[in-house]
């Protein structure tokens, strides 16, 4: 396993962000799965990848169930729930020759579940802008 990977994974086991800003290219792109544009920079793919494992790790429900890593990409494959929707999706990751990521994009299926985590991750999102 690569250790942008094993990083993530400890990021995610964890639920603890703080190394999050040292895995993150400057220049990172987040694609999300409700959000039509592309986002840039590591700042609003910090907020992004924060309030995601908020709302997707409900207690004992978010698991990797298989993972593709060739060269410096990966394929992640995850399965959550959100309220009563089961949610099923993957995590592409591409990171550079420094081991940090440039491109992490995240794909979800079916629609109810795409609904769900547009619903949830609109007011985790709103919860954490400053003053909320």
């Amino acid at each position: 396993m690569s250790d942008v990977i094993k990083a993530w994974h400890h990021i995610v086991d964890t639920l603890d962000p703080s190394t999050m800003d040292q895995l993150l290219a400057d220049d990172v792109v987040f694609h999300s799965p409700v959000v039509h544009t592309p986002q840039q920079g590591k700042h609003i793919t910090t907020l992004y990848l924060t309030a995601a494992m908020q709302v997707l790790n409900a207690p004992g429900h978010f698991r990797y169930l298989r993972e593709v890593v060739q060269g410096d990409n990966a394929v992640l494959e995850f399965e959550t729930r959100i309220g009563d929707v089961v949610v099923n999706g993957v995590d592409m990751i591409r990171w550079n020759s420094d081991g940090q990521v440039v491109d992490f994009k995240v794909m979800v299926r079916p629609l109810k579940a795409v609904n769900a985590i547009h619903q949830a991750m609109g007011a985790m999102l709103e919860s954490m802008k400053p003053g909320s």
